[in-house]
């Protein structure tokens, strides 16, 4: 089940026990059943994650997705809670890209504080410096005991128990 935030009625008040949300004109989060930010169809029921948000695909049945009004200044035309700032003030990512294990920023502000806090390595993964530019301080266990060094400590290959 996805959790929706509406903005408000089509009076412009929000609804009540809601949360008001900043950003685009009738915009809307919700929760996707990753339990990521996502964006709110126009049907509310659909909740598409925030990175299929003015990606030139439409998700939503209607195309809200994909509107000239969201879409023609991005990020700045989008709403605030889809997007996310690296460490790098120039950069930017999609909120759902927050904490998801891969080195979305490019210089991992998306996966260690201080500019975000994320929770440890989940099921799955191994806490680790990595090698690897591509994740930042956890890789998937899958790489573990593959033969490559993925940690710098070499722990993916003799410590980590593996998928």
């Amino acid at each position: 089940m996805n959790k929706i935030f509406p903005q408000g009625d089509a009076n412009g008040s929000a609804a009540a026990g809601s949360k008001a949300l900043p950003g685009g004109e009738g915009a809307q989060a919700c929760v996707t059943q990753t339990n990521r930010t996502g964006f709110l169809c126009d049907d509310r029921s659909s909740c598409i994650p925030a990175s299929s948000v003015c990606d030139g695909v439409r998700a939503c049945a209607h195309g809200e997705d994909e509107e000239e009004a969201l879409c023609r200044a991005v990020p700045q035309s989008l709403p605030g809670f889809l997007v996310a700032h690296c460490g790098d003030p120039a950069s930017w990512i999609y909120s759902d890209q927050m904490c998801d294990g891969i080195n979305n920023c490019g210089d991992c502000s998306d996966e260690l504080s201080p500019v975000t806090t994320c929770p440890p390595c989940g099921p799955g993964w191994w806490r680790c410096p990595s090698t690897v530019f591509r994740y930042c301080s956890c890789i998937p266990r899958s790489l573990c005991r593959d033969h490559v060094q993925h940690c710098f400590d070499w722990s993916d290959e003799y410590s980590c128990p593996g998928p």
